[in-house]
């Protein structure tokens, strides 16, 4: 409505309290706020009463239908699938003692029929299977104890000794080979004869 601003509204304030006076201001923003409410109020009423005459009249049902022809010429393919729900919605509303109803309960008990069935031939197998896997851990408990049960014509075989662990001996690192002496060649001995 007005485009009046933080630094208007200062400024209107700073001349109100300057043209008013400080001791008035209250009264005067009192005095302000009556009449502004008020006009809401009279604003409100003129709604309403406007309001009241349109439906009397039928202006709603003339905008309701405007509206729905404007949003089918804005939005033709969410319309169209509308309509095909409103089609389908009616298909569905058979009457049940009419032909159609009766092949409809007919087939909907054949479907309870089969949905049972299968699944009873489901819980039969689920049955089936445990029970074989129950007897294969049974069988293979029964050759895992045939297998550790010691025979009763020998004694208990001895336990076998631990295997001794041997320290194995870190390679001796070679010895440095002192450096060779020259062989002093022997003075031989010289024989005068």
């Amino acid at each position: 409505m007005f485009d009046l601003g933080w630094t208007e509204l200062l400024l209107i304030g700073i001349v109100a309290l300057i043209v008013v006076g400080p001791k008035d201001l209250p009264v005067l923003f009192r005095t302000l706020g009556q009449f502004v409410g008020k006009a809401k109020g009279m604003a409100r009423e003129f709604s309403r009463a406007m309001n009241d005459a349109a439906d009397e009249s039928g202006m709603r049902d003339v905008a309701s239908g405007l509206n729905k022809s404007l949003k089918t010429a804005t939005n033709p393919i969410g319309s169209a699938m509308d309509g095909v729900k409103s089609a389908a919605s009616s298909l569905t509303d058979i009457d049940p003692d009419s032909a159609t109803g009766k092949l409809k309960a007919e087939r909907a008990e054949q479907a309870k029929k089969i949905q049972a069935s299968t699944a009873r031939a489901a819980a039969d197998r689920k049955a089936r299977e445990a029970q074989e896997a129950l007897a294969k851990a049974d069988e293979a408990e029964a050759s895992l104890r045939r297998d550790t049960a010691p025979e009763p014509d020998k004694a208990p075989a001895a336990p076998k000794p631990a295997p001794k662990t041997v320290a194995k001996k870190k390679p001796a690192a070679p010895k440095k080979a002192a450096p060779a002496k020259a062989a002093k060649p022997k003075a031989a001995k010289k024989s005068d004869t």
